[in-house]
């Protein structure tokens, strides 16, 4: 019996000897870092919109406000390896999400003044830390930290190597652009935080992007058009015409951008038609449905234009020929989908943007 506790106790003491060895992590509350993607100030940190301000929101867009879709956190660190350490209030689970887009985290760093890819991931346990990247080397690096789509965050730390240092830098994008609308907006489908279509804009085009999506609850709503109309933005972005029927276009179009117009008469308003939907291509009444509301919204657009000069309107941000084979679920684009549509309204969007810059430095 001796010599088996001898013989065993080799054994017993690897963990200790293994931890003796890791390195140690210290944390820090993530609030002392830089919040980026807030379209207005919030209470609470990690809310997209302060339902306490905003009080006619219906109990699913609420829900939806306190989520952190678009919400980053931008930083400086040397080291090797960044833990995070979530909890969470609410989590969303559905079959097209996936966990880490749902709950999960999405890191860039900055290479070369480009933002590259380094990981994402979720926690397996909920409310207790993860690695999200290990064995870097030791120069200081520019990070980019975007956080869950559709959960609702309680408080998040950052956890880094001890000697390591981290702290905040100013926000690295330009002018603000705030993106209004559906569950393509907020990111339904997409992978991971940072692959819903305007995040990939944000660091293609390298603007401040603001994602207001609300998944089907983007209808066009008067108090939805006082809080943008609250906003303080270099351009509007309006995926209007996703969720409402024909029917609520038709009623509800107008005052709509009227509402907005009274307090951003020379701020650009870029509508966008919604995109083909795959489970409509053998779907009779689905794809009347969609027809319907394309009619609709393109015929009062062009009046619309006709009468505000800061107004657009942008056909086929995701062309038919390629929306087909990219969808995930018939409805909301796979990131092969966010892709194209990232770079096609993308380049569309600065033609705009571009024009309104020359108009500005005329004057």
């Amino acid at each position: 019996m001796r010599l088996l506790s001898f013989l065993l106790l080799p054994v017993l003491l690897i963990p200790k000897i293994y931890s003796q060895t890791a390195p140690e992590i210290r944390y820090i509350d993530a609030s002392q870092l830089t919040m980026i993607g807030k379209a207005l100030p919030t209470s609470h940190l990690y809310h997209r919109i302060d339902t306490t301000v905003y009080g006619k929101l219906t109990a699913s867009e609420n829900q939806q406000a306190r989520c952190s879709a678009g919400l980053a956190l931008t930083f400086k660190t040397n080291s090797t390896s960044i833990e995070l350490l979530p909890t969470y209030k609410w989590e969303h689970k559905k079959d097209n999400m996936t966990g880490i887009a749902a709950a999960g985290f999405d890191l860039y760093i900055k290479r070369e003044n480009k933002w590259v890819y380094a990981n994402s991931g979720a926690p397996q346990v909920r409310n207790k830390e993860f690695t999200i990247i290990k064995d870097m080397d030791t120069t200081e690096k520019e990070c980019l930290l975007y956080l869950p789509i559709y959960s609702e965050l309680e408080n998040l730390k950052i956890g880094i190597q001890q000697t390591a240092t981290i702290k905040a830098i100013p926000n690295p994008f330009k002018s603000k652009v705030v993106f209004f609308g559906s569950s393509f907006t907020q990111g339904t489908s997409a992978s991971r935080p940072g692959m819903s279509y305007p995040m990939q804009i944000e660091r293609n085009l390298d603007v401040h992007v603001c994602n207001l999506g609300f998944a089907g609850n983007s209808k066009l709503q008067p108090y939805f058009a006082e809080l943008i109309a609250d906003i303080d933005a270099d351009t509007f972005v309006f995926d209007a015409f996703s969720n409402p029927s024909e029917e609520i276009i038709r009623k509800r179009l107008v005052s709509f951008l009227e509402i907005i117009s009274k307090k951003h008469k020379e701020t650009p308003l870029i509508f966008v038609e919604t995109i083909h939907r795959g489970n409509t291509n053998f779907n009779l009444s689905s794809r009347r449905h969609e027809e319907k509301k394309k009619e609709a919204a393109k015929e009062i657009m062009v009046e619309l234009m006709q009468k505000y000069p800061n107004v657009y309107f942008i056909e086929s941000p995701l062309p038919e020929s390629i929306s087909d084979d990219t969808s995930a679920d018939g409805v909301h684009p796979s990131d092969l989908g966010y892709y194209y549509w990232a770079n096609n309204l993308g380049d569309k969007l600065n033609k705009i943007l571009n024009l309104k810059t020359k108009m500005t430095n005329q004057k």
